[in-house]
Formats: C-alpha cells, structure tokens, sequence
C-alpha cells in the first residue's frame, strides 16, 4: 500500500500515521510511505520504487 503525505504530517497526523501503518501491517500490507515532494519532484524514485515491491510481491497481502 502506498501512502502520500503532505507536509502537516507532523505531530498528532505522523501519530495517526503510525498507528495506521501497524493496522494494515497487521492486516498483512507492507506499507511504502513516501511524501508530496517526492511524488511530485522525485517520481521516478517513487515508480521505482513501487516497481521493486511488485516484483518482490509485496503489493500482495499475506
């Protein structure tokens, strides 16, 4: 699972976050977690690096 944050992810939103992040982890997800910038100024780091876990299989629950 991929998930976007913005630049208020700080404080009481990264504690959010986090918890979510263990919720899906114990739901079976791997969780990339990349932000706004890197989405918009560094997307082929972030193709890549959602590519690597395709190939590893990890776009797939367990």
């Amino acid at each position: 699972m991929v998930q976007v944050d913005g630049g208020h992810h700080v404080g009481l939103q990264r504690a959010a976050d986090v918890a979510h992040d263990a919720a899906l982890t114990l739901l079976g997800y791997h969780v990339i977690r990349v932000t706004y910038a890197q989405v918009i100024d560094r997307w082929h780091e972030v193709q890549e690096l959602i590519m690597r876990a395709i190939a590893q299989g990890l776009h797939r629950p367990r």
